[in-house]
């Protein structure tokens, strides 16, 4: 028998992920001590920083089990550490109606009401549909909600979009943008935007606060960061199922920590992995995990 060769021990880097991705889909806060090199068992942890995922979806009550579904979401922020979910509900079909977006919102109000504190909520419209998309914003963040999410109905740099970002920046909240970097054609969103575009959008308002979503949403996400280099006020949201190493580190080295904000996009288990293995110390962390986005959302009008 041919004798085998011994197995390379896993670098460290490897350990605390797999260690972190192992203790996650456990349910216990095995990740979260590993990955912020927690002390020794008998020591005193100080209080653990908020996290926010910035990214979430509640699900269409199309769907007859939406509210197991909806269940399922807090569930699994539970056993990730997750304190708060800024989520939105889109229609099935898209480009949304006026009225397919205004349900949707209806229902993410209620949604707030089921899981108080938990669920943030963000107005999610269609800018096409300029009077309804303003009016349904006031009335939403008159009620508590912290943003605006928008799809890829238009171009984020489109003029139909300028409307939506002065409200916003009258109303002081966030804009939540679907985005990516394809290398190729994709038929159903033919208006997806990039990095390029939310620069561009951010050098005609800087005053905005926009979040460039899906760093790790697939397509070329070195491209992604790098063009939002010289676009200080863009924030880019680190969701996606996309699990390249580096992603992270490579997002702090180019933009900052300060421009990161931790979301998942559904993908639980990968979005929180990607923060806790990534080589960055604790504090950096704590920004991404919920520091930024909880300072992105002081100060919204009602």
């Amino acid at each position: 028998m041919t004798p085998t060769a011994p197995e390379t021990p896993p670098s460290r880097r490897q350990f605390l992920k797999q260690a972190t991705a192992a203790a996650t889909l456990l349910g216990t806060d095995l990740a979260q001590r590993v990955a912020r090199g927690a002390p020794e068992p008998d020591a005193k942890p100080g209080p653990r920083p908020k996290v926010i995922d910035c990214h979430g979806h509640l699900t269409h009550r199309s769907r007859p089990t939406w509210e197991k579904e909806d269940r399922d979401l807090i569930e699994a922020a539970d056993r990730l550490g997750i304190d708060q979910l800024c989520c939105s509900l889109l229609t099935p079909k898209r480009p949304a109606s006026a009225e397919g977006f205004r349900e949707c919102n209806r229902w993410t109000l209620d949604a707030t009401k089921r899981f108080p504190d938990r669920v943030l909520g963000y107005c999610f419209v269609n800018p096409g549909h300029k009077d309804e998309a303003l009016e349904d914003i006031k009335r939403c963040v008159g009620e508590g909600f912290v943003g605006i999410k928008m799809y890829n109905d238009f171009f984020a740099t489109d003029p139909v979009v300028f409307p939506i970002v002065e409200l916003a920046i009258e109303l002081n909240v966030p804009i939540l943008h679907h985005a990516g970097h394809l290398h190729y054609f994709l038929k159903e969103q033919p208006r997806i935007s990039d990095g390029g575009h939310f620069a561009e959008l951010a050098k005609r308002y800087p005053e905005a606060k926009l979040i460039c979503a899906h760093a790790c949403g697939g397509g070329d996400w070195e491209w992604t960061i790098k063009a939002l280099r010289h676009a200080p006020t863009v924030y880019l949201d680190t969701s996606g199922s996309v699990t390249d190493d580096g992603v992270i580190e490579f997002a702090v080295n180019t933009l900052g920590a300060d421009r990161l904000v931790f979301g998942c996009d559904m993908s639980m288990s990968a979005g929180m992995g990607r923060i806790r293995g990534a080589d960055l110390d604790p504090a950096t962390k704590a920004k991404i995990l919920g520091g930024n986005m909880e300072a992105i959302l002081k100060g919204r009008k009602s």
